[in-house]
């Protein structure tokens, strides 16, 4: 056998090994956990208040309840210092947020949006902080267990498992409330999250951190932000945190109302629930799983540009399908093509968030990055609504009268553009994908549960 061979048979071993540990299997089930309920917020609740007649803008406004997931990198510091009692630093955070979630997203269908549409939106607003405080210390957690060659591969994982979690609020629950009370819908729901709390009961260990935990204030709040700008430069710091910002915004944007758009479009709640979100099922297992190996063989910097290339175009699928109308076949077909984009591109920009992180500062320094993200989400689904129905009718001879969810979705896939660009100055595609943080290879396999 030659060397190529054989070092072509020793990469495919070790990426099987990889495959099959422990490690992903935690991470699929604290993906299911993480995503459950940012779908329920940002599909289930848009279409329950557009089958109340809620009107898009209102909807639209409806996302500023996301705002905890903006701002989570302020009470963060906390979940990296402070250890409760129960099951250790990580898993003890864990478990309150998944029980607090649980209540919190039942008792938000016990009341109606037509009539008490401000309570509707302080439990919302519950459930997202609870939500992006479960958040905090899942990615805290996935960081350290994962070695750094299996960041990519356990963030497709994740990401799959997250996606996964998204059809159960945006599949499952619509085709439930074609049958039975959205109350009763809210319910069943909710009760998704005991797979999050047995997981969390089950993990037998809590990681060990890459050196020593925050040991005061100084330490577990002002260190984590100095360390990342001295580490980067400010210039190379302000960079990435702009890419962070700017590298879903177009597919932020166009997802913001999606299922308010198939509801537009014609399509019944059963149509979106059956096809479109097993449809987006399959596509985002077999391409999540494709883009985790290829992430594995290489690197994250050039999967990046290759994904984000896939989940910019994907985007005029959605153009396409509103110029077609309600047509069965091409609703899987935009939202097959929507979720392979959108979950490779996802799948690589989480491994590069962790990437950037230091382990000694993982929880702080994460959700600073997924802050961004969110950053991204909160504008786009505040703004998506005026846009679309703003278009729609535009005065007469407009340029964009009539256009609506058309020139929408035209306008959400040169929005990617800016992330695109700013990949040549923060992972130029010939560049080493070298772990930039003091993460500790070594520190990283010996913390790792066993495979």
């Amino acid at each position: 056998m030659t060397d190529d061979k054989q070092a072509t048979a020793a990469s495919d071993k070790s990426m099987w090994k990889a495959l099959l540990n422990k490690r992903m299997l935690i991470c699929v089930f604290i993906g299911f956990s993480s995503g459950l309920p940012l779908y329920f917020l940002i599909q289930m609740v848009p279409a329950w208040m557009r089958d109340m007649k809620i009107n898009l803008k209102t909807i639209g406004l409806f996302g500023l309840v996301m705002m905890p997931y903006t701002w989570k990198f302020l009470w963060a510091p906390a979940l990296d210092r402070i250890m409760l009692p129960l099951l250790g630093r990580r898993r003890g955070w864990m478990l309150v947020t998944q029980i607090l979630l649980m209540l919190g997203m039942g008792a938000v269908g016990m009341f109606s949006p037509k009539e008490s549409l401000w309570t509707v939106v302080i439990l919302a607003v519950a459930v997202a902080f609870f939500s992006a405080t479960q958040d905090v210390v899942i990615d805290a957690y996935r960081r350290e267990i994962l070695p750094d060659e299996e960041l990519g591969l356990g963030s497709s994982i994740h990401v799959n498992a997250y996606r996964v979690a998204g059809l159960i609020p945006g599949g499952l629950a619509l085709i439930m409330a074609d049958h039975m009370p959205w109350s009763m819908v809210y319910i069943a729901v909710a009760a998704c999250m005991v797979v999050g709390i047995i997981n969390t009961l089950l993990i037998a260990h809590e990681p060990v951190i890459y050196g020593e935990p925050p040991r005061n204030f100084k330490e577990a709040v002002i260190e984590p932000f100095t360390e990342f700008f001295k580490r980067r430069g400010v210039g190379s710091a302000i960079l990435v945190l702009a890419f962070m910002f700017f590298y879903k915004f177009g597919d932020s944007m166009a997802t913001a109302l999606i299922t308010p758009f198939y509801l537009d479009v014609g399509f019944s709640k059963e149509q979106i629930g059956a096809v479109a979100k097993l449809v987006g099922l399959w596509s985002m297992i077999i391409g999540g799983m494709i883009g985790g190996l290829i992430m594995y063989r290489i690197g994250i910097n050039k999967s990046l540009w290759i994904f984000g290339v896939v989940q910019m175009v994907s985007i005029l699928g959605f153009a396409v399908l509103n110029e077609v109308g309600p047509n069965v076949w091409m609703l899987g077909a935009a939202v097959a093509f929507e979720y392979l984009g959108v979950g490779l591109g996802t799948a690589a920009f989480v491994a590069y968030m962790a990437r950037e992180s230091n382990q000694r500062f993982t929880a702080t320094q994460y959700a600073l990055f997924t802050s961004f993200m969110g950053t991204t989400r909160l504008v786009t689904s505040a703004s998506a609504g005026f846009l679309i129905e703003g278009w729609k009718d535009g005065p007469v001879g407009s340029s964009f009268a009539g256009l609506g969810y058309t020139n929408f979705f035209i306008f959400c896939t040169f929005l990617a553009i800016p992330g695109m660009l700013l990949l040549f100055k923060v992972a130029p595609w010939g560049e080493s994908d070298d772990t930039p943080a003091g993460s500790g290879s070594k520190e990283s396999e010996e913390a790792a549960p066993e495979g």
